[in-house]
């Protein structure tokens, strides 16, 4: 699932359950705050200016956001149990290696109407100081996921040295691939995911 339908899915659910009709969706409330963030900076842009521009009430963000910083995460935590679920569906015939490379590339694929926005929210994870503060919990929670899933390849803790060595070379590895595809707009994403984590089994074989 792509970030975008965990979003729209999200929204949906939380308007639900308030009892009425959604007057968005939580990929749209995202797609307008990315937009504001880049055209004013993230820290000039409050809360209510979003919600203004998306035609909502300040309440009615905050039931598809806990904060502005976590709006450019979008539906993160559904995200990660898509993660998990695909890793828990991985055959146990395929490698580690494959199977992790494998769940990057499908976390992080995108919709061609999609991708300038995610461009957007990454750019802005990259270079905002308070989004990268905030993301430490976010990366960590991520490499966790990976971590249980070599873990119980293994048989070891899920806090061995080698499943969170792995995990940490996988989101190195992803987010060398994003500063790449952000450093060049006609690349494409997933062949700078994939080619920079096949440099890690590439330096393994050296």
């Amino acid at each position: 699932m792509s970030m975008e339908t965990a979003e729209t899915n999200a929204g949906l659910a939380s308007a639900s359950r308030a009892g009425r009709s959604p007057s968005t969706t939580a990929a749209e409330l995202t797609h307008v705050g990315l937009q504001l963030f880049i055209e004013r900076g993230f820290d000039a842009v409050t809360v209510d200016e979003i919600a203004s521009a998306a035609g909502i009430g300040r309440r009615t963000f905050f039931r598809y956001f806990p904060s502005k910083n976590d709006l450019p995460w979008g539906d993160f935590d559904a995200l990660l149990e898509d993660l998990r679920s695909h890793l828990a569906s991985v055959p146990a015939d395929v490698t580690i290696f494959d199977a992790l490379r494998d769940a990057v590339l499908t976390f992080n694929a995108y919709s061609e109407d999609e991708l300038p926005y995610h461009r957007d929210r990454m750019a802005l994870l990259f270079t905002v100081p308070t989004l990268a503060a905030h993301g430490t919990l976010r990366y960590r929670a991520w490499r966790d996921v990976l971590a249980e899933f070599v873990a119980h390849r293994l048989g070891v803790d899920v806090r061995a040295l080698e499943p969170q060595t792995i995990a940490w070379a996988f989101l190195a590895a992803a987010l060398a691939g994003y500063e790449q595809w952000l450093q060049a707009p006609d690349e494409s994403l997933t062949d700078r995911l994939a080619a920079a984590i096949d440099a890690l089994q590439g330096i393994a074989s050296r």
